[in-house]
């Protein structure tokens, strides 16, 4: 047996045993209001951090202006609630337009 196949194993049973944990705990433990509160916290956190990575970045350098041009479209459409087909075709559509200027 290789070891990538041995990798793609425990990373198998790891992900199977994280996602069982869940309902087999929920009765037992109970975690503080305020460890809840960090925990969503945290959620946003990762979520803003990875948003920001892939707005302004390509590979390892700056991705240029378009994109988070776009990205700031999206994200004033799912503010104002609009439908989230309507966020995603504003987005591209402005980063498209954008590139289409010659903003790179």
């Amino acid at each position: 047996m290789n070891a990538q196949l041995v990798c793609v194993l425990a990373l198998a049973a790891g992900t199977y045993v994280f996602r069982l944990a869940g309902p087999l705990l929920h009765g037992r433990v109970e975690l503080p209001a305020r460890v809840q509160e960090l925990l969503a916290v945290a959620a946003t956190v990762i979520l803003v951090a990875l948003l920001a990575t892939g707005a302004f970045t390509e590979g390892h350098a700056f991705a240029g202006w378009a994109r988070p041009a776009g990205v700031l479209v999206g994200a004033a459409l799912a503010w104002k609630r609009a439908p989230f087909v309507m966020v995603v075709l504003g987005a591209a559509g402005a980063t498209a337009l954008l590139r289409l200027a010659g903003l790179p």
